[in-house]
């Protein structure tokens, strides 16, 4: 008790100084800190931006009088103001220099994710003198980069990303003035010219992050480094996209040791991924190597990198079974560190092993290998995934409820392109509650649409992504889907059998997010019925190959603010196609082929300037062309299989450079062929057969440079969108339909190597030019059908490309070249039904075609006609042995007989079939020129793939 007592004082004097500093807190708080000057030039940098998110509300606020309480505003405890912090807040207009004149203490300006329009970088910033931390990055600023940063000798974090308008107008060496900066992010800034890079970068003492992805730096052939010491502290490395190869490894491994990440993706790196990898870089966290060049196996060293917690090796070409690579990555706290794997996009294989040793893992991408088996139930079991991708592989078996039970967390889910049964009750509650991307092509969950997703929806979910295309789905849609438009962003229920019809677009909710757009793909789907309006908002519309009827008025209709790609191709749609194209300014690819679409083709299409396809064909489309004078970005036009009439237009010549497929086949255009069209030199298949074309061929189609060229630059014709809520990036391959050899096909993975001529059932007369003969690209050649006259050259033989010739119902004349036989590939040939003489040049391929290759032609003669050509004659018969027969013990009268007989049997009994019968001979070399294109066309496809990954 008596020490109670000798405490009570302390206790006193505890509390009485605690009320002491209560009461000067409360004193303090009435004090304002901010400085008068201060405050004015704030209110004077405000006054240059336009804020649409009320960040400065709080400025003019009157109850807010201290400008150390603004939203942004940083301020030291002396009261002076040190920084502005206003990213993200969708600023824009001017930055005013107040913040130099009246600030003397600041060091902080981050104006980030904000759009300032293409205006340059303020020029006073460089003045700012006691700035440490200046971040601009995605704030849409454009123009040289200011040497005179160069100044800001305390700056310590410099931050430009994102601004893809900046660019470096020749060295950097002002970056080596900045001595005490120690993270340095330059990326999408164009430094292309900047040929000191390597050595401005080694001369920053402090460096230890560095990020420079997608600045087109110049090559570096040797990576020593100038200065170790500067080098050695290096924490961080981002060099995406900027063709690194191979080099860089002795520079990496000299700087590794402190290493916590790397991020290499979209360069150069080819071979093996080496093993000093894994002994130089121990203390590695984070490893990025995405599409690179990558091959052979897993190198087994990776296991020293005993803490790495993201793996992304995707979209490279490795091998190897997939339990060892797993193996390899366990031991050390990796197994309870690692978060992310991704191995996306190469050639493993083996089944999916057990991953719930690794206890952390979030994000697993398995997509696109070469997998097979049944998938593990383990996965279920890990409750802290939120990525599961195992897309496009040759999984099977059946995923039940059980597999999802433990996945409360899963946010993306892609089991698309396998052979999976989804055997789910249309009454089950998944525990995800959090997903938003939902991707199951192939899986099949039918008869029915699946009932569970709406369970999804009445739970709260915000499915943002969800693709059951081609799942065995046989059933209507449910009205419950369409108001999930209102926040999905991909939409995708392809290849099923769906009944009943379209709703009216226009009635439901917009899509959340105003500033991204989503995509729909409802194509070949069985539906029929009118369509009322299209989605509104939308990027990317496909609802071709359904049964669509109806007038085509419900176009203009559309929000296209956003829309690039339209196909409404193969329906019934009918009438006139609208003239309201003008607002499709969005617009690369339009399609709207066979339809039953009538009159003319409206002026306003001449309005999508940057369209890359437009596809027209197979319509009942009328009269002349409108001019389309502004598709300089435009690859490919097909109007064939309408009603088109007037001369071909000059213009297509002289405003579509980039055009590689142009088909005006099967119409009624005449006149002559305008030169103009000569100026094509990337044109890859020209027909304009079925016309009323009438005068010659003209003499410059040896402007046709990329028919003059063996190779072509890719294998398909193709671009990339922006996938927005789907995914990233996507590729739209083009397609054509083309008549080969009697038949039509739809060229599209191999439509690049296609060269393709076609001047067919026209009026045209006069010779073939010479010029044609140098265009050594040409796989089809067809002028069939005219009033060409005169003989063939015998420059003939230089398109040794040829695979199809159809020089049919002409007026030639002369003798048949005898360098047409050195084309080995010739796999169809018709020479029919023209004034053709003399004797069929002996090869291989010219009498393995049928006769009636060569019919109609009276002054022909020789194999394979039945007319023998004048002093021709007969094949000898074989000659029989004569002479005194060897008396040998072993070889007896009887082995001569038996070997003449084997001969005639053996050598005659096909040989002599070949001679005798036309059939057999026809078919046999048949055989061959069709094995020698198969050998040809493969080559020549992997040749372009090759070379088009070079290129890339």
């Amino acid at each position: 008790m008596a020490m109670s007592g000798r405490r009570l004082p302390q206790h006193l004097l505890q509390a009485v100084l605690i009320l002491f500093l209560f009461q000067q807190r409360v004193a303090d708080s009435d004090v304002i800190r901010c400085r008068e000057e201060e405050k004015e030039a704030l209110l004077e940098f405000r006054r240059g931006l336009i804020d649409s998110l009320g960040t400065f509300s709080s400025w003019e606020s009157k109850d807010k009088k201290d400008c150390c309480e603004w939203e942004g505003v940083l301020c030291l405890q002396t009261g002076h103001v040190y920084g502005l912090k206003l990213a993200e807040q969708l600023l824009t207009g001017t930055i005013n220099a107040s913040l130099l004149h009246k600030m003397h203490h600041f060091g902080f300006l981050d104006l980030s994710y904000n759009n300032f329009s293409g205006s340059p970088i303020p020029e006073f910033i460089d003045s700012v003198k006691n700035l440490k931390t200046l971040r601009l990055s995605y704030a849409g600023f454009k123009g040289p980069i200011p040497h005179r940063l160069g100044n800001l000798s305390r700056l310590q974090l410099l931050d430009l990303s994102g601004n893809d308008g900046l660019y470096n107008i020749g060295n950097i060496e002002w970056l080596s003035h900045l001595s005490s900066l120690r993270y340095l992010d330059l990326g999408d800034c164009d430094l292309s010219r900047a040929d000191d890079w390597f050595q401005v970068i080694n001369k920053l003492p402090f460096l230890n992050e560095l990020r420079l992805a997608w600045c087109r730096l110049p090559e570096i052939t040797s990576w020593t480094p100038l200065n170790v010491n500067a080098t050695a502290s290096f924490l961080n490395l981002d060099l995406t996209e900027n063709n690194v190869t191979n080099s860089i490894y002795p520079w990496l491994f000299n700087v590794s040791r402190n290493l916590n990440e790397i991020n290499l993706n979209y360069n150069l790196l080819q071979g093996e991924i080496p093993e000093a990898l894994g002994h130089y870089m121990v203390s590695l966290t984070s490893l990025f190597l995405v599409s690179n060049e990558l091959e052979g196996g897993f190198p087994k060293s990776i296991g020293n990198m005993s803490c790495l917690h993201a793996v992304d090796l995707s979209y490279n070409n490795l091998i190897g079974q997939l339990s060892g690579f797993i193996q390899n990555l366990s031991g050390g706290c990796t197994e309870k560190k690692l978060e992310s794997l991704y191995l996306s996009g190469n050639k493993i294989t083996g089944s999916v092993p057990d991953f719930t040793r690794f206890s952390s893992l979030k994000n697993l991408g398995l997509g696109q290998n070469l997998l097979n088996g049944t998938i593990s139930k383990s996965i279920g079991q890990m409750f802290n995934l939120e990525i599961i991708d195992l897309g496009h592989n040759s999984l099977k078996g059946i995923i039940s409820e059980e597999f999802f039970l433990n996945l409360s967390k899963l946010e993306i889910l892609d089991l698309s392109h396998n052979s999976l049964v989804l055997e789910l009750r249309d009454d089950w509650v998944p525990p995800f509650q959090e997903i938003y991307s939902l991707s199951l092509a192939s899986c099949n969950m039918g008869p029915h649409f699946p009932k569970w997703i709406r369970i999804l929806k009445e739970s709260g979910v915000f499915l943002i992504q969800l693709d059951i295309s081609n799942a065995g789905i046989s059933d209507t849609i449910p009205d419950w889907i369409w108001p999930m438009f209102k926040y999905l962003g991909y939409f995708n229920i392809s290849y099923n059998h769906i009944k009943g019809n379209l709703p009216d677009f226009s009635l439901l909710d917009p899509a959340l997010d105003p500033y991204q757009a989503f995509q729909i793909d409802m194509s070949s789907i069985h539906v029929e019925g009118p369509i009322l309006s299209l989605p509104s908002s939308a990027s990317y519309i496909n609802l071709s190959g359904n049964k669509f009827s109806g007038p085509a008025s419900f176009i203009c209709s559309a929000s296209v603010e956003y829309l690039t790609y339209l196909d409404l191709s193969n329906n019934l749609l009918s009438g006139i196609l609208p003239d309201c194209w003008a607002k499709f300014e969005s617009l690369l690819v339009l399609n709207l082929g066979n339809n039953a679409l009538s009159g003319k083709i409206p002026p306003s299409l001449g309005s999508l300037h940057k369209i890359l396809t437009l596809r027209l064909s197979s319509n009942n489309f009328s009269g002349e062309v409108p001019t389309f004078s502004n598709f300089t970005r435009l690859r490919i036009l097909d109007l064939q299989h309408n009603a088109l009439s007037g001369k071909l237009p000059e213009w297509i010549g002289e405003s579509l450079p980039s055009l590689l497929v142009l088909n005006l086949g099967s119409n009624r255009f005449n006149g002559n062929i305008p030169l103009q069209l000569c100026h094509l030199v990337n044109i890859q298949i020209l027909d304009l057969s079925l016309n009323n074309i009438s005068g010659s061929i003209p003499n410059c189609f040896n402007n046709f440079t990329a028919l003059s060229e063996t190779t072509s630059s890719h294998v398909a014709i193709s671009y990339v969108y922006n996938g927005l809520y789907s995914g990233g990036e996507h590729k739209y391959i083009d397609s054509v339909w083309l008549t080969w050899k009697g038949t039509k096909y739809e060229y599209k993975n191999t439509l690049g190597l296609v060269k393709y001529l076609d001047l067919s059932c026209n009026k045209m007369i006069g010779e073939i030019p010479q010029e044609i003969m140098n265009l050594v690209g040409l796989i089809a050649l067809n002028l069939s059908r005219n009033n060409l006259s005169g003989p063939i050259s015998p420059k003939i033989g230089q398109l040794k490309s040829l695979d199809f010739l159809d020089l049919s119902r002409n007026r030639f004349s002369g003798e048949i070249p005898s360098s047409l036989s050195l084309i080995s590939r010739l796999g169809v040939m018709d020479l029919s039904y023209n004034n053709f003489s003399g004797k069929i040049p002996t090869g291989t391929q010219l009498q393995s075609f049928n006769a009636s290759v060569y019919e109609g032609n009276p002054g022909l003669c020789g194999l394979p006609l039945p007319i023998k050509c004048p002093g021709e004659e007969p094949a000898q018969a074989p000659s029989t042995m004569k002479g005194k027969i060897p008396e040998d013990g072993f070889i007896s009268l009887g082995f001569y007989v038996s070997l003449s007989l084997g001969f005639i049997v053996g050598f005659w009994g096909v040989c002599g079939s070949l001679v005798l019968s036309q059939s057999w001979r026809h078919a046999y070399f048949k055989f061959l020129g069709d094995m020698k294109d198969r050998i040809y066309v493969t080559a020549a496809i992997n040749f372009a793939k090759l070379k088009q990954r070079f290129n890339n």
